[in-house]
């Protein structure tokens, strides 16, 4: 027999949205939990440095993401961290998480659950997942200390992680689908001043042969339709995220893409239950909107609880 337990507001993801959630929440004296499967602060976590954040002129990920975790205890809201959620069930006048252990029952639920990394869609992937194929230069970059490396991708994510490999890689290709690359002009000024970096456009890896080591890489020019191989010890995969919805698309209508369809109040179809952050429909995905959509969801549901759930 699990255990129960009622409280005010359920949060589930404690990646930026969700701990500012916390944080107004507990500021707000909300009996809140914060629930993450993995750790707390999210894709932020992976990111070598922070320099777009209002009050940082340089900040690790790992840093900042410690920081907004320790003010969001502070707040008074709880976190459940490496708790895995069994199932939900959320209609307009019941809000239920089952846990391993728990079965919550909540007046409100934000949902903060985020984005993972898409995979690089080529049969071979999962085969090379881990052992050359990558989607994390803070963990794997070390890896390739003097050898060639491979950044799919050409967006802030792609182009900042290609800075941070510099500092291992003797070489680097950046290989981007499309005709221009959409990162920060910063970005790639910074780093297009390494001579060993250079630029593959209109350009898509179609295979990868190997077993635990990569042997020849064949790419497609998507104009052209022209194949050509090339050599290199790694790929670091950065072509987009998928929003984290599955638990949720039997009870909130979500986009083409899956994203959670919401108002400008970030209420859901269902009475009482929000969603913030990336795993949201909308155009921008920054941590400074991240932060903008927690405060709102978490102030909507104050509203909400103190209204007796009509708003």
């Amino acid at each position: 027999m699990k255990n129960e337990k009622t409280l005010d507001l359920a949060i589930i993801g404690g990646g930026t949205a969700g701990l500012t959630a916390g944080l107004y929440a507990g500021r707000s004296k909300l009996e809140t939990i914060i629930f993450e499967n993995g750790l707390i602060g999210g894709q932020i976590r992976e990111t070598f440095s922070v320099e777009n954040f209002p009050g940082f002129t340089s900040i690790s990920g790992a840093d900042l993401a410690d920081k907004m975790q320790e003010q969001t205890i502070k707040s008074g809201a709880n976190i459940s961290e490496f708790e895995n959620i069994e199932k939900v069930k959320l209609n307009d006048d019941e809000k239920i998480i089952e846990t391993d252990s728990t079965i919550y029952k909540a007046k409100s639920v934000i949902i903060a659950t985020g984005s993972k990394s898409k995979r690089l869609p080529i049969p071979e992937e999962e085969k090379l997942h881990g052992k050359c194929i990558h989607y994390c230069e803070l963990c794997d970059g070390a890896m390739y200390e003097g050898k060639d490396i491979i950044v799919v991708g050409g967006g802030n994510s792609a182009i900042n992680a290609a800075l941070f490999l510099t500092k291992y890689a003797k070489n680097i290709i950046v290989v981007h689908h499309s005709q221009n690359l959409k990162a920060e002009k910063i970005s790639q000024d910074e780093l297009f001043k390494h001579k060993n970096v250079s630029l593959l456009l209109n350009t898509e890896i179609t295979h990868v042969i190997g077993n635990n080591t990569i042997e020849e890489i064949i790419t497609e020019n998507k104009k052209t339709g022209e194949t050509k191989s090339l050599k290199a010890d790694g790929i670091f995969v950065y072509v987009g995220n998928k929003p984290q919805t599955d638990l949720f698309k039997d009870n909130l209508i979500l986009s083409e893409s899956g994203h959670i369809k919401t108002n400008e109040k970030l209420e859901t179809n269902i009475k009482g239950v929000f969603a913030a952050g990336d795993v949201r429909e909308k155009e921008i995905r920054q941590l400074t909107t991240a932060v903008n959509d927690g405060s709102i969801a978490a102030l909507m549901a104050e509203k909400y609880i103190k209204g007796f759930g009509h708003l």
